[in-house]
């Protein structure tokens, strides 16, 4: 997925690495221009800027216990929040124009 950056969110990799270690007590590596962690439900977080827009790729774990689960999705929510400026609501609304055009 790709997420557009809230006015007065700059698309800069160094604030997102700190977004996400804020929400993610893990340590997180750089690939380049990627940042990549794993976390709790998700086995692979893959986060990096292209044209303005921030790129998130996930792969989810199976079989792991709802609680888990439920503070990943709360986790991963607060980071797009965070790094975005958009709430899940917003995004919802911006996914539903894209789709419509």
């Amino acid at each position: 997925m790709d997420y557009p950056f809230k006015r007065g969110f700059k698309p800069d990799l160094e604030r997102i690495e700190k977004v996400m270690a804020e929400e993610f007590p893990v340590e997180i590596k750089r690939d380049g221009e990627k940042l990549l962690l794993s976390y709790g439900a998700l086995n692979n977080i893959a986060v990096w800027i292209e044209n303005k827009r921030l790129f998130v790729t996930t792969e989810s774990a199976s079989g792991i216990a709802d609680d888990v689960v439920l503070d990943t999705n709360k986790r991963y929510r607060d980071f797009l929040e965070g790094a975005t400026g958009y709430n899940a609501k917003q995004r919802l609304q911006m996914a539903k124009k894209e789709v419509s055009k």
